[in-house]
């Protein structure tokens, strides 16, 4: 690699990138840590000199050109903040990034390809150095913005799990009659699980809802998504229903001056945690005797429902919370049913 390079501890290379991703790019947290765990360990794989041989032709992370959707496609040279006293441009112990080059960025891809990683990690991987590269280079740590041209290996397209719609009803019903003992934290489950079904949201975005961003007249709920972007989602009745028992008879008793405005809190009064979500769901789909899933596979489902039940997939994306059609697109599919009424209805020789 021609040129020079400004050179950085690893840490505080890290906390330099951390908050241009917070600050500049409003990231979530979440995606802010995955982000930082990518870059580090491309970090120790340059620092510890690995092979820098291309990968494998079979290796899609390898070629030119393309870029990644979502969040980790390189930002403008307007979002590189100006380089700070603290952003470890003369420390000691420094990191050296003159051998960070494509070539190195394809090997460190078919390195993790080879440790059994999913094209869909892979995917995020790249999509995180690529903006790490593209930040270093406007930071003045890089003289060429080497991942610009760097590929990433195409997602799977395999359909996900999803509940068939009486499935779905049988496993609320199941947390419905399982609640109807009044214990607090049955009725947080219903109401937690209804709510997921009813507006599609991430388990991130229902455990981050506050009492305030319900509206009970209007049955809407504020939440808020990637990227900090808000958006407003309607619920039916059966969801207002095991709302209003968890804040009439559940909430109350697991209150504790700490629990803020959070609408849902585990055992102990605080924020309810999403694997406490994932437990739970967990545990209903086994009394249910229902195919086994995690929040997500609720959310594929309620998004498939919506589809069948004759919404568009604009307003599934809206729902959702998608910036891309695309994106929607992967997470629902066209049931076999849907798809044979759409034929016989327009086809001309059906």
């Amino acid at each position: 690699m021609t040129g020079s390079a400004r050179a950085g501890t690893q840490d505080r290379l890290l906390e330099a990138f951390a908050r241009f991703l917070t600050l500049q790019r409003g990231l979530s947290a979440h995606t802010v840590r995955a982000y930082l765990t990518d870059v580090g360990q491309l970090l120790d794989h340059v620092t510890a000199g690995r092979d820098t041989d291309a990968p494998d032709d079979d290796v899609e992370a390898a070629g030119d050109g393309g870029e990644a959707p979502g969040d980790g496609a390189a930002p403008t040279r307007d979002d590189a903040g100006a380089p700070g006293a603290d952003d470890g441009r003369d420390a000691a112990g420094a990191v050296d990034l003159t051998g960070l080059d494509l070539t190195t960025l394809r090997s460190w891809l078919a390195d993790q390809q080879r440790r059994g990683m999913s094209r869909a990690t892979l995917a995020r991987r790249a999509a995180a150095v690529r903006t790490f590269c593209g930040w270093a280079y406007r930071a003045g740590y890089l003289p060429h913005d080497v991942g610009a041209r760097l590929r990433s290996p195409r997602p799977d397209r395999h359909l996900p799990t999803v509940l068939a719609v009486d499935d779905a009803a049988h496993l609320l019903t199941t947390a419905q009659e399982r609640a109807a003992d009044d214990d607090p934290v049955h009725l947080r489950d219903w109401a937690a699980l209804e709510l997921l079904y009813a507006t599609g949201v991430r388990v991130s975005e229902l455990v981050g809802i506050d009492v305030s961003d319900v509206d009970a007249r209007e049955r809407t709920v504020r939440v808020t998504g990637k990227g900090d972007k808000q958006r407003v989602v309607p619920f039916g009745i059966p969801a207002q229903r095991a709302l209003d028992a968890w804040l009439v008879r559940g909430r109350p008793t697991l209150a504790t001056p700490a629990s803020g405005g959070a609408l849902f809190l585990g055992a102990r009064g605080g924020r309810l945690d999403p694997r406490t979500v994932r437990g739970a769901l967990h545990r209903l789909t086994a009394v249910a005797g229902v195919h086994d899933l995690a929040p997500h596979g609720l959310r594929h489902s309620a998004a498939t429902h919506l589809l069948a039940g004759g919404s568009d997939l604009r307003t599934v994306q809206e729902v959702l919370g998608h910036t891309s059609l695309a994106t929607t697109q992967r997470y629902t599919h066209v049931t076999p049913e849907r798809l044979r009424a759409s034929y016989l209805q327009a086809h001309p020789r059906a």
